[in-house]
């Protein structure tokens, strides 16, 4: 077994000790025994914003690493069936978890891969410069054929941050591909901080930067991608917080004439609440909510990432709020923990009277938020090609925010997969193989015209 590489100089003796501890965590993936690059130590990546925390390299030929997370905590060994339905399905020999899984581990061209921890600076919810970590993940052997740059989806425990998990999105490196997967403020080495949830232009900022900051450091350690431009793609939150760092960077970061210039190749959104606005209404036209813990990081993230002139005594039950810092921004439970925690659907018992009245004062100010972070409320339309899934059967995404989003964007270049594909987890699973499918046939398309 190998030791991470740190680059200790880099920070200050606390920082250092933070981190070195976040790092432990990732004590559970298995170490090949020959890191042929020690990316801590190569004098020209020194003085780079991306500073290297540690590395390690897996196989992923047959299998995946056991610390691999998909959304709401629950390991793979705990998915059961997959539902029939999706064309990207369709060559499965098996319905259940471990037949999907399979599929994504089939592709050989890759099967070792170098996953690298590191941070970066980007700015907090008062635009103050701050260090943020993430995870980036790269063929061992050769250059990627360009980089992915994965938003991921809800968590609520630091454990399952990409610094600390193998993110299944990490097949795709057997594609070729490399992966930029940033751990969002409040997770990684900024976990004692509360992740402001949902508020989408700063958690796009942070996601950006990861990359800006990544993209030299690659090719100072000669690991840059073979072709610029870069793919997108994110589930659930992740895939809201996509289609967010499409918008900036199509308004912010596409000009020729800019210096830190970011090209798109391709866009992939699955299972998103674009419309945060909808999502929220739904818990309490319905009153309920089959994945509850949305509501108080829903609550939570608006009032203090768009620092509302409110309390959250205002919207959440009393019983609620006394558990948000032990349950939420402890960052010791999952999504899966806390939802058995609350023992609650039923949104009128997490929500005070006022918050259930949408004629209340607190409760406008509140949708005003909401409305100003949701991606379809923007004066934009996307314009690289996108690829969406939603399945109607989501029961944690409202497929409102699906067809919200297709009314939205009538005239942009997306392709839309929308059916009947189970629940929210199963078709998580869907849409990473999806993405490799899709990935596999342009480079099958390519190689053909070429």
């Amino acid at each position: 077994m190998n030791n991470n590489s740190v680059n200790k100089s880099s920070f200050s003796p606390i920082l250092f000790l933070f981190c070195s501890l976040c790092l432990a965590m990732l004590s559970s993936c298995r170490y090949s025994d020959d890191v042929v690059v020690d990316f801590a130590n190569i004098e020209a990546a020194k003085g780079l914003k991306f500073v290297v925390m540690g590395q390690q390299d897996i196989d992923i030929t047959n299998s995946l690493p056991e610390n691999t997370y998909l959304p709401n905590g629950i390991k793979l060994a705990e998915y059961s069936e997959i539902n029939e339905g999706s064309p990207y399905v369709k060559q499965s020999t098996s319905t259940n978890a471990s037949g999907i899984i399979q599929e994504l581990l089939k592709y050989k061209n890759q099967n070792s891969v170098t996953e690298i921890v590191g941070t970066y600076p980007s700015i907090d919810l008062n635009g103050d410069t701050i260090i943020l970590s993430g995870k980036v993940l790269l063929p061992k052997n050769g250059r990627p054929k360009r980089m992915i740059v994965v938003s991921h989806y809800t968590i609520c425990s630091n454990k399952e941050a990409p610094s600390h998990c193998f993110p299944l999105e990490g097949v795709l490196v057997k594609l070729g591909y490399g992966l930029i997967v940033p751990d969002y403020l409040g997770y990684g080495v900024t976990a004692n901080q509360v992740h402001p949830y949902l508020v989408m232009e700063l958690t796009a900022q942070n996601v950006i930067d990861m990359y800006l900051a990544v993209k030299p450091w690659l090719k100072a350690v000669n690991k840059a991608p073979l072709n610029d431009e870069i793919c997108l793609m994110g589930y659930s939150q992740g895939g809201a917080t996509t289609m967010a760092v499409q918008y900036l960077i199509e308004n912010r970061y596409s000009s020729s004439t800019n210096p830190q210039q970011i090209k798109i190749y391709r866009v992939f959104a699955g299972g998103g609440p674009y419309d945060v606005k909808a999502t929220f209404e739904r818990f309490v036209n319905t009153n309920r909510s089959d994945y509850p813990v949305a509501v108080p990081l829903v609550v939570q993230g608006m009032v203090k990432g768009n620092k509302l002139n409110m309390e959250l005594t205002d919207i959440m039950q009393p019983w609620l709020y006394e558990h948000l810092d032990e349950w939420c921004n402890s960052k010791q439970y999952t999504s899966a923990q806390i939802n058995q925690l609350i023992n609650t659907q039923v949104t009128s018992q997490m929500l005070t009277e006022e918050a259930m009245n949408p004629k209340s004062t607190k409760v406008a100010e509140l949708y005003k938020a909401m409305t100003e972070n949701s991606i379809v409320s923007y004066d934009w339309t996307p314009q690289a090609p996108v690829y969406m899934l939603h399945s109607m059967d989501d029961e944690t995404v409202s497929y409102t925010n699906a067809t919200n989003a297709k009314s939205k964007w009538k005239y942009a270049n997306i392709t839309y997969n929308f059916g009947h594909y189970g629940s929210h987890i199963k078709t998580c699973l869907r849409f990473i193989y999806s993405v490799q499918t899709l990935l596999q046939q342009d480079e099958e398309e390519r190689a053909y015209y070429e």
